[in-house]
């Protein structure tokens, strides 16, 4: 392997892997939030607003990533009479598929977080004379947290992986960057870059979550 064809190929592949991370931030900020507004939905006394969240849900979870990647891409334009102004950069369209496939599934990890904390907590925080949203925010949601963290580090790794998919609607991140010097060079080098920066990020995520984990483990 010659370094000279390395460090050739490593700096448009680091500016591949940048969109890939911003990509993944962008993600990871938007669903996280919104899926547990999709789970209170879920969870909520209003029956239709609670059937629109498990639709939606049951939409995004039970379609590929892809297709929906695809769809708003090039399927929302299509649409009749509103189709023109949804005509959105790659990017963007791709990120609004990410947030709102991702959403879902963290919907669900959430919805499992607060099943598993026990009624009784409810029973006592109002014994106590704390209100809906101290109850909520002070007793419900850090257990629910240390619930649902093994779970959400595995979408988490999962989702960096899944940005690779920006490569079908040639959206250039780092999958983009290593299959065009493969194709140019006729090398498998690239390839093996790639895979080593997808590790590291891997890695990173992995420390990360145990970290918060061990955090949890001891409040």
């Amino acid at each position: 392997m010659s370094w000279d064809y390395l460090s050739t190929i490593l700096k448009p592949m680091l500016e591949g892997a940048q969109t890939t991370i911003f990509m993944f931030l962008l993600a990871i900020v938007l669903s996280v939030p919104l899926g547990f507004a999709v789970t209170l939905a879920m969870r909520s006394q209003v029956k239709p607003l609670a059937w629109i969240a498990h639709t939606y849900v049951y939409v995004m979870r039970g379609t590929p990533l892809l297709l929906q990647i695809l769809f708003f891409c090039f399927g929302l334009p299509l649409l009749p009479v509103i189709g023109e102004y949804l005509v959105f950069d790659r990017f963007v369209a791709a990120g609004i598929a990410f947030i709102l496939n991702y959403a879902a599934y963290f919907a669900e990890i959430f919805r499992g977080g607060l099943l598993s904390i026990d009624k009784g907590q409810h029973e006592a925080a109002k014994v106590l004379g704390l209100t809906k949203w101290q109850t909520m925010t002070k007793v419900i949601i850090p257990q629910m947290i240390r619930v649902v963290l093994p779970a959400t580090a595995n979408e988490s790794i999962t989702l960096i992986k899944d940005t690779a998919l920006l490569y079908a609607v040639a959206v250039p991140e780092l999958l983009y960057y290593a299959q065009a010097a493969v194709n140019r060079d006729l090398q498998l080098i690239p390839f093996f870059v790639a895979a080593i920066m997808y590790l590291l990020m891997t890695l990173v995520l992995t420390l990360l979550f145990k970290a918060l984990e061990k955090r949890f483990s001891f409040e």
